[in-house]
């Protein structure tokens, strides 16, 4: 089948003329309209966008010389502008908002020849864990449709992993790639800061939030990333040189390969079965060639409490923009301050308005000291600490979750649903590259293997990836699905 095809076979297979990007196109369409149901992944799907723009990627095919990713669809998260098709951020304040403007990913993507299915479900405004704080219902796990994805980029991981996609886009502001990728049993990666553009990204944190790929295999995810990489004016935050390369993705080697486990990160929290699975792909790595050992990253256990005070102060402003007079709807009171906080109020999810009363109060007066100041301060540490482990090492490696998917509504607690991104709140406090590749199953059910490099070590962490994937084998990764 089409959609059982990776998304390198998929643009082969259009390059060599054995499918059609309007075969192609058509059959995730098709099983889109049969499954997505099951999963609820998608929000938005549209066939008469994907079908023109599917021909319009033949005649580029059929002229030679089409970009690696012509042809082949794509699903974008629903906080990815999108010109003429809805971006509501799973929230009911943008239900029916139509960007004006596409983001410069999606501009990239189009430019290329990809095609673009339609918009994936998130964590409302992407400020969640396990996928249930959408306004229009959870995502579901194709690996037991009774558990969540992980969040926020879940619905772009499912459809993946539902195969409702070959490719998909997500962000990641603690975790929100690699988190649901690892629940998932797919590959998702976060780029080092500033490779891809945030321009047309809503933002939660702009200081953390980053745009990356996700796909079944690190190729996959290695050809999205380079598709959508490049420095872009229209981004303050974009990195010059940018462009991420990935010719030599197929040349890495584990040998004399330097890992690192951070006792801080292999600690209790992390499930026994996971944590025997993840031993089991580290050893498998130093058969290999690689070398293992563990150390010490003592700002790690910070992470947590430091990302919960940085990211809701950066939402807190970024959010503010969303008032009932510039975007989407308006409950209407008495007043401009009643109509502001009714709206607000009445379509802001009950997340979203914890996380900006949150990153009010440590931004306001006598708090920002001891609470915002405080956190840069913690933030500016685990850099360091990461940076000198680098001039020893060249990753950092932990399990990307420290459980498996639980249960849809299984865990009420917030503070244990925040404690579980504690291994992948570290890269984004410093900017790094991080990525998740599966390594096995745990109660039936897929574990992540996360590695962490250095700043602008992209095109190296994929081509070591690329060789642990190989160590790892797939043979486990496509869920029990039809």
């Amino acid at each position: 089948m089409i959609t059982q095809l990776t998304a390198a076979e998929i643009a082969e297979q259009l390059r060599t003329k054995k499918l059609s990007a309007r075969e192609v196109t058509e059959a995730f369409l098709s099983r889109i309209n049969s499954e997505n149901e099951k999963y609820n992944a998608y929000l938005s799907v549209d066939k008469a966008g994907a079908l023109a723009a599917a021909d319009q990627a033949q005649t580029m095919l059929d002229a030679g010389n089409a970009p690696s990713l012509c042809g082949v669809p794509i699903a974008v998260k629903d906080n990815i502008s999108t010109k003429g098709l809805k971006t509501t951020c799973a929230s009911k304040i943008l239900e029916n908002y139509v960007p004006p403007f596409d983001a410069s990913t999606t501009i990239s993507l189009k430019n290329q020849g990809s095609i673009i299915l339609g918009k994936t479900n998130l964590d409302e405004f992407a400020m969640g864990t396990t996928n249930e704080n959408s306004a229009f219902g959870p995502v579901n796990n194709p690996w037991d449709p009774d558990r969540a994805p992980g969040g926020s980029s879940g619905g772009s991981a499912v459809a993946v992993s539902a195969e409702l996609a070959p490719l998909s886009l997500g962000s990641d502001t603690g975790g929100s790639i690699r988190f649901p990728a690892a629940l998932c049993g797919v590959v998702g990666f976060k780029p080092t800061y500033g490779r891809v553009s945030r321009y047309g990204l809503v933002a939660f944190a702009s200081s953390l939030d980053q745009i990356g790929p996700f796909g079944k295999t690190v190729e996959d995810a290695a050809l999205l990333a380079e598709a959508i990489s490049g420095h872009d004016p229209l981004d303050s935050t974009s990195l010059p040189n940018a462009k991420i390369n990935i010719a030599n993705l197929k040349s890495g080697s584990m040998k004399g390969l330097k890992l690192g486990i951070p006792d801080e990160l292999f600690g209790p929290e992390i499930d026994d079965q996971v944590r025997e699975v993840f031993e089991l792909a580290a050893e498998n790595l130093v058969r290999q060639g690689a070398e293992v050992r563990r150390i010490s990253l003592p700002s790690i256990k910070f992470g947590v409490t430091t990302y919960y005070i940085i990211a809701p102060a950066e939402a807190s402003s970024n959010l503010a923009r969303f008032d009932g007079v510039r975007f989407g709807p308006r409950i209407k009171a008495d007043g401009h301050i009643e109509t502001f906080m009714a709206t607000r109020g009445e379509l802001f999810g009950p997340e979203v308005k914890l996380r900006i009363m949150v990153g009010t109060y440590a931004l306001s007066s006598g708090y920002y000291d001891a609470y915002y100041h405080r956190a840069q301060q913690v933030r500016g540490l685990m850099t360091t600490e990461f940076e000198k482990a680098y001039q020893d090492l060249d990753y950092i490696i932990s399990p990307t979750s420290p459980i498996v998917a639980p249960q849809l509504g299984g865990i009420t607690d917030q503070i244990a649903l925040k404690a579980l991104d504690l291994c992948t709140i570290p890269a984004n406090m410093g900017g790094f590259p991080s990525i998740s590749i599966p390594c096995g199953l745990a109660y039936d059910l897929p574990v992540g293997f996360q590695l962490t490099g250095p700043i602008m070590g992209d095109e190296k962490m994929l081509q070591d990836s690329f060789a642990i994937e190989q160590a790892f084998g797939r043979d486990y990764r496509r869920p029990p699905i039809l």
